[in-house]
């Protein structure tokens, strides 16, 4: 009969990924002829347990390059964008996250900016999308069988047999230390 122990480590105890497209507006000091690009910089993001789910704030700065004056002179606006995400990450049956878990969040695909608009009332809008995937690593129980029965101990033989005892005793010098002082 095979005997088990269990063995406690960590382990990614549930994983799982949300792509997110968001529309803002931005106000600018004159009214815009032109959107001549866009930037996305500093993303920055930590995740973090909300009960049975997993939240992640982060935030990211916007820069939008513009002309004004009938294409006469350009500026940049920026703006800082934070967000708050909440993911309902699915884990394994015998996990839960009421004990001690890590919450790893990585950027799938970096915030880009996708959509620009010029509108009516001089604002731009424009929409940018990002994917997270999040990874919730947890202790987890590993079963596996062990063997009761230890192997024997394989005897080691020396190369040195009898013969080879002999020539060393008959070699040795017992009067040696008398010998070096004459």
């Amino acid at each position: 009969m095979a005997a088990f122990k269990e063995i406690v480590a960590k382990a990614v105890i549930g994983k799982g990924k949300k792509y997110f497209k968001n529309n803002y507006t931005i106000k600018t000091e004159n009214k815009p002829t032109t959107v001549l690009g866009c930037w996305v910089i500093n993303h920055k993001f930590k995740g973090y347990k909300t009960g049975d789910k997993i939240g992640v704030d982060g935030s990211y700065d916007i820069n939008i390059w513009y002309s004004y004056d009938n294409d006469s002179k350009t500026t940049v606006v920026n703006k800082k964008i934070d967000y708050n995400d909440v993911f309902n990450v699915k884990t394994k049956a015998s996990a839960d996250l009421t004990g001690d878990t890590d919450i790893i969040v990585r950027t799938l695909k970096q915030p880009n900016c996708i959509k620009v608009n010029i509108e009516d009332n001089g604002e731009i809008s424009f929409d940018i999308e990002k994917e997270l995937g999040v990874e919730i690593v947890g202790e987890t129980k590993m079963k596996i069988s062990i063997e009761e029965d230890e192997e024997p101990w394989e005897e080691i033989d020396d190369d040195v047999d009898e013969t080879i005892m002999e020539e060393i005793d008959n070699e040795v010098k017992e009067n040696y230390i008398e010998e070096t002082n004459e």
